[in-house]
């Protein structure tokens, strides 16, 4: 293809990475183009063959399909997310609609659906391997969940529906970030640098000049990384105040940022979404597609956690309005003191704060530790590539092979907050794992991509970790890892594309390991003296592994009621949500004091995309399974139990959507899971 384009031009880069140093925001509406014709031309061709249906001629080949759409979108979306700027923000509202009224044109292409379907009521006698019986039926399910089986003028205005919602997902998502970055607090003296310690100090400096301050200044931010150490530690109580206040109602000012009428606008267009399918409401809908099938069973989770941490929640707040007491501290507890006053209450309590802590947790040393434990678990190398160069210089590229030394795939670690960077941590893909693309060699290797938001330390200093931040760390890479071992034939089915309430399984697994004792002695080290982390604050740790849980856990189940609650709606018109939430909340028994780790007007998993609505309960759902599942390691003597790696990978890691999700924990486990050890791990039953 002779273009001056360079996402039209062959990728002659490292591993066939995006050509990421040539590509700006005005190459993708024409590469799109392109892509688009490309695919609908393929498919065309699918549809019109003379032979019968097959799986060869027509399963197999609709995953192959769409080679360049499959490219440009990984790279598009990636750039969109952790490299931004006005003129791509611009390209990603202008290509919203017409994205997805493509991807509505391929699931309602009535010749390619007759196919799917004819094969689909014939897949008992086509003699079809377990991974093809799966994607035949997971394909067709896709076509029916998109509309493939709705009168033309159903599909005409569902079209216009998921249009609609694209645009409004990519306008929520902008609004969100441009409220996080229009945020500073800006410190200036001793006096409102006031009980921060130095990692914080240091953050906040790096802050600053990365938004291209004086020298001498300190800026709170709206990073997570960032401004939960300054609600832990600052004395100030007014700046908290400010502090928390901004960071609570992101998404909620009056202007070009408000979130409020859009937020309205997507339920009101997912509950006709909704309809459109014959259901009620939009969780059924989207819960019908999950393991757990219905709103009961996830009403049923929920329960079991609400009151007994609600419970631990009201016990940690006598323990904080004791602290409070001895301090000669008077005023309520209101929701900018809790961090505060627990971190006291920890000090007193535990002999433990974050500062104590931190200088054990390097960045640099725990990403080391992941990769250690990646090694004696799955025999995988992590080999730094330092002259491959991603789209921002803070990303680091590795190389990631097996035990033979043979290349496994590629990995994209980019650790540090930035202006540019949506928040939260995410994993992504720039290629997923398959066979079936055969002829292409090395691009049918995994690239997979770690996003964090860390706090990055001063200029030649290291990046300090909290031990939530490593719990990320190590969440994101179970995500990166699920990715890298997938072996499957078929790209649909390929690493993390597999049910929402499963697919946090396997990172949320790997969390265990950031808290083994030998991964600590081995890894965690003071970034001055080099000693290992004392038994003595290893134990201190153990100990205070289950204070301010009950917090947390209603934080996030608070988050994941409200969710579900406004997914289960049923009126045509979606809610005010200011006024949703709060009798959500008022009817729950929310405590003021705690509040929730999401509110509606910022929250992404929710109204970014689709990808979480009605579904923020998974990660709930997920601990069930991998505290259950890493019992498997516990009766096995060893963290690092060899018979038992291999049987995660087996049956999980490396299987994708490959096989039905409970199957395979059973697989793995010899049964299914079991709610009591997660209840454990969060202090919410007795040990």
């Amino acid at each position: 293809m002779t273009t001056s384009n360079p996402l039209l031009q062959t990728w002659n880069t490292p591993y066939g990475l995006p050509p990421f140093a040539q590509i700006e925001a005005a190459h993708f509406a024409p590469a799109f183009e392109a892509a688009l014709r490309s695919h609908r031309a393929e498919l065309d061709a699918i549809a019109a063959q003379a032979q019968a249906p097959s799986f060869a001629n027509t399963l197999a080949a609709f995953d192959r399909s769409g080679r360049l759409l499959a490219a440009l979108e990984h790279a598009f979306y990636t750039l969109s997310a952790s490299a931004t700027s006005p003129e791509l923000q611009a390209t990603q509202r202008a290509l919203a609609a017409p994205l997805a009224a493509h991807n509505s044109a391929v699931y309602m292409h009535a010749g390619l659906f007759r196919r799917v379907d004819a094969l689909h009521q014939q897949r008992a006698a086509l003699g079809l391997s377990p991974e093809q019986l799966r994607l035949l039926e997971r394909v067709h399910l896709d076509f029916v969940r998109a509309g493939a089986r709705l009168a033309p003028a159903e599909q005409q205005r569902y079209a216009q529906v998921m249009e609609r919602l694209a645009e409004l997902n990519t306008q929520f998502a902008q609004n969100v970030l441009a409220d996080e970055n229009g945020y500073q607090l800006l410190l200036r003296s001793e006096a409102e640098l006031a009980g921060l310690p130095d990692f914080v100090r240091a953050s906040a400096s790096q802050a600053a000049l990365d938004r291209g301050l004086d020298a001498g200044l300190y800026a709170i931010t709206l990073s997570r990384s960032l401004i939960v150490p300054f609600l832990s530690f600052s004395e100030r109580r007014d700046l908290r105040e400010q502090a928390w206040r901004a960071w609570t109602s992101r998404g909620e000012n009056d202007g070009a940022t408000d979130n409020r009428a859009i937020a309205r606008e997507i339920l009101s267009l997912r509950n006709e979404q909704a309809r459109l399918h014959g259901h009620a409401c939009y969780a059924d809908y989207a819960l019908a597609d999950t393991m757990a099938g219905s709103r009961a069973a996830v009403q049923g989770l929920l329960d079991q956690v609400w009151e007994p941490a609600k419970a631990a929640a009201q016990r940690e707040r006598e323990l904080l309005e004791g602290e409070m007491a001895a301090l000669g501290h008077a005023h309520g507890l209101e929701a900018w003191d809790w961090r505060y006053y627990a971190e006291k209450v920890r000090q007193v309590r535990y002999e433990l704060d974050d500062a104590q802590v931190k200088p054990f947790f390097a960045l640099d040393a725990m990403v080391q530790a992941l990769f250690d434990c990646a090694q004696r678990l799955f025999g995988l190398r992590f080999v730094y590539q330092p002259e491959v160069v991603a789209y921002h210089p803070d990303v680091r590229v590795y190389e990631v092979q097996n035990a033979a030394g043979e290349l496994r795939g590629v990995f994209l670690h980019d650790n540090f907050a930035r202006p540019t960077k949506r928040s939260g941590a995410w994993m992504n893909a720039l290629r997923w794992q398959a066979r079936n693309l055969q002829g292409e060699g090395s691009r049918t290797l995994p690239i997979i991509l770690n996003n964090n938001n860390f706090a990055k330390g001063a200029a030649g200093e290291p990046t300090l970790l909290s031990f939530d931040d490593v719990r990320t760390l190590f969440h994101e890479f179970g995500h990166g890892l699920h990715g890298l071992l997938s072996d499957v034939e078929f790209e649909r089915l390929s690493g993390t594309q597999v049910l929402r309430d499963f697919v946090e399984l396997p990172s949320q697994i790997f969390e265990h390991w950031m808290a083994e004792p030998e991964v600590l002695k081995k890894h965690a080290r003071h970034v001055k003296t080099g000693e290992a982390i004392p038994d003595a604050l290893l134990a201190k740790l153990k100990a205070a592994e289950h204070f301010n849980q009950g917090y947390e856990t209603v934080r996030y189940c608070a988050s994941a009621i409200v969710d579900l609650a406004a997914h289960s709606l049923s009126a045509a018109e979606g809610p005010d949500i200011t006024a949703f939430e709060a009798e959500t909340m008022r009817a729950a028994g929310l405590p003021a004091a705690i509040g929730m780790n999401h509110r509606l007007a910022h929250f992404q998993h929710l109204f970014s995309s689709s990808g979480y609505a009605a579904g923020y309960y998974v990660y709930l759902w997920a601990e069930v399974l991998d505290c259950d599942g890493f019992e498997a390691f516990v009766e096995a003597g060893s963290a690092f139990d060899a018979g038992v790696a291999q049987r995660l990978v087996d049956c999980i890691l490396s299987v994708g959507n490959s096989r039905e999700p409970g199957a395979a924990f059973r697989a793995f486990r010899g049964r299914d899971a079991v709610v009591q050890p997660m209840l454990r791990a969060r202090g919410l039953i007795p040990a």
